[in-house]
């Protein structure tokens, strides 16, 4: 991959007044991209609003790179589509969109909120697909886009007192298989980031050892990055999920086994019977679309 890929392309990453969206927005900037870097500002918990996107348009200017800041909530249907337009506006079009932007709001089930359900729900899952859909409709005019969806082994795999953000995060899954094949005539490909590093969302989940605005080199945000950059050069793969953290990747994907064939008459009782085969993930392939 050579710099060229991001020479000029109008990149959006939102969420990116810190943490991995800061790093996300410093490597595309660092290659010559023209860099729309969104973030409300606001606290872990989605409250609160700050300048952070300016800081950071400020950090690229430095170096001598192009961007501009935007303090929309995805969260919210017109906000999104105004981050978008802002590109549009300041940069003509968009070619690559990276949604980062996130909050959490960890409970147990059995003691959450269900209003801090439908919140993380409304700004990973909802918020990702507004600023997604804002975008789609250009991508799908030039022939030409690049998406990341941020997911995360919470979702995966599982974390304890997740529910919201790993159900959200899963989402993302789902719906990455879907604009796969939409865009696939189109070229436009997208995939999932599921990342790893010393991040202030990270530091508040208890327990955890984490200094993010002093982080561990071996934990970094910027060892995840390089997976966000890969996902969007224009040799980018499609429908790929790429888990990165401590300068280690590797992909994700979900197999199915040969299963049973037990036919029209079959039973829970034949179900049953053949359990152990049925689990049974020997032999398993990749499920392909």
């Amino acid at each position: 991959m050579s710099d060229s890929d991001f020479t000029d392309k109008v990149v959006v990453i939102t969420g990116a007044g810190g943490g991995l969206g800061r790093s996300h927005a410093l490597e595309f900037a660092k290659r010559g991209a023209k860099v729309v870097v969104n973030d409300l500002g606001g606290s872990v918990d989605g409250t609160g609003a700050s300048d952070s996107a300016k800081q950071v348009v400020q950090e690229i200017e430095a170096m001598g790179g192009t961007a501009i800041a935007n303090g929309d909530s995805v969260a919210d249907k017109e906000g999104a589509k105004r981050i978008i337009q802002d590109a549009v506006d300041a940069f003509g079009t968009v070619h690559i969109l990276v949604n980062n932007a996130g909050i959490l709001r960890d409970r147990t089930l059995k003691k959450m909120d269900m209003a801090d359900f439908d919140l993380v729900m409304q700004v990973h899952m909802n918020g990702s697909a507004y600023v997604t859909k804002a975008a789609w409709d250009i991508m799908y005019e030039q022939r030409y886009g690049r998406i990341v969806l941020t997911s995360s082994g919470s979702g995966i795999y599982g974390n304890f007192g997740q529910s919201n953000y790993g159900a959200a995060k899963m989402a993302m899954l789902g719906f990455m298989n879907v604009l796969v094949l939409e865009g696939r005539n189109r070229n436009i490909r997208v995939n999932c980031l599921a990342p790893g590093a010393a991040t202030r969302m990270i530091a508040s989940i208890p327990g955890r050892d984490i200094d993010p605005d002093n982080p561990d080199p071996e934990n970094h945000p910027r060892l995840v990055s390089p997976a966000v950059l890969f996902m969007c050069q224009e040799e980018a793969p499609s429908g790929v999920v790429i888990n990165a953290a401590r300068g280690n990747y590797s992909r994700a994907q979900i197999f199915v086994n040969e299963g049973v064939k037990l036919g029209v008459d079959a039973t829970y009782e034949d179900l049953a019977a053949v359990g152990e085969r049925l689990l049974d993930m020997t032999g398993a392939a990749p499920r392909e679309r």
